[in-house]
């Protein structure tokens, strides 16, 4: 059994070409699943039948699981008997006929324009550590990456004289356009700020109080710390402000395929989320707003 997952886990880097986060989510799945097969006494995939599927997800419900998280262990099983079906590891596929919950569908948390400034403005620019959180502010909602994205880069990895970073998720690489604001800030940091702070021979482009590479985790702190002093009510994560990034071009008329490219969405229906939140908000406005609304 540890072979076939394996197999798979080399299959989904090096053919597949997903993230990190996504491969660790399939072998994170796969894990509690064949730790329930071996509850069942149950020693090799092969074996494994439509009933001690169904028997699993059940159980996952009974936990009081997510509709999402079903969702999610549906298509990572699915996925990999498929991966054992068509390479000739088992005779027969007993995931077939698994169909996922439909879930809702929630509408992320957003930040107004408003409040993306107040956010921005509130590090101390004075300060190396300020002008190193502003930079990464400015960044993230410049270029609606990820937070593991921005964490990852390097000083080679962006270019404020020409406009762009270029960031890694997995195997894959994009070149993202950065805006005079962000590059400014990137700039005051680089010249004035992570030098106070860095290690030698460190090429992280943003790091911590001890000088090397700031954490997912140190940046969460980061936007928490600040949102407070913002004065934000919202319940906000790092990830808010690439839902930000995405929602506010979309609103201001950006194509849609080009902020697939620049979030590195692989399904475009993921990026059209976005253009049904741009919807919401223009129906709301109109009914706050027409007189026969």
């Amino acid at each position: 059994m540890e072979n076939h997952l394996r197999n798979f886990q080399t299959f989904l880097i090096e053919h597949k070409k997903l993230s990190d986060n996504t491969v660790e989510s399939y072998e994170r799945d796969l894990k509690f699943f064949k730790n329930f097969l071996f509850e069942k006494n149950i020693q090799s995939f092969e074996n494994v039948s439509y009933a001690d599927l169904l028997s699993y997800i059940n159980r996952l419900k009974a936990q009081g699981k997510a509709n999402a998280t079903l969702s999610r262990n549906i298509t990572s099983i699915r996925n990999f008997y498929g991966f054992l079906h068509n390479n000739g590891y088992i005779t027969h596929n007993p995931a077939l006929e698994l169909d996922a919950p439909r879930s809702e569908r929630k509408m992320p948390a957003v930040l107004s324009l408003q409040e993306v400034e107040r956010l921005i403005s509130s590090p101390d620019s004075k300060t190396a550590i300020g002008k190193r959180d502003k930079a990464m502010i400015e960044l993230l909602y410049a270029t609606g990456i990820r937070v593991s994205e921005l964490v990852a880069l390097n000083l080679s990895d962006i270019n404020t004289t020409m406009g762009y970073i270029r960031c890694r998720s997995g195997s894959k690489a994009r070149v993202i356009p950065l805006g005079n604001m962000a590059s400014k800030a990137v700039e005051l940091y680089l010249e004035d700020g992570r030098g106070h702070l860095v290690n030698e021979d460190e090429e992280a482009l943003f790091v911590n109080y001890s000088g090397n590479r700031i954490s997912r985790q140190g940046f969460w702190k980061v936007i928490k710390r600040y949102s407070e002093a913002a004065g934000i009510e919202k319940s906000i994560t790092p990830h808010t402000l690439r839902h930000s990034f995405a929602l506010h071009l979309v609103q201001n008329g950006a194509d849609l395929k080009a902020v697939q490219e620049m979030l590195g969405h692989s399904d475009l229906s993921t990026t059209q989320m976005y253009l049904e939140m741009s919807n919401v908000k223009i129906k709301e406005i109109y009914e706050k707003t027409h007189p026969r609304a």
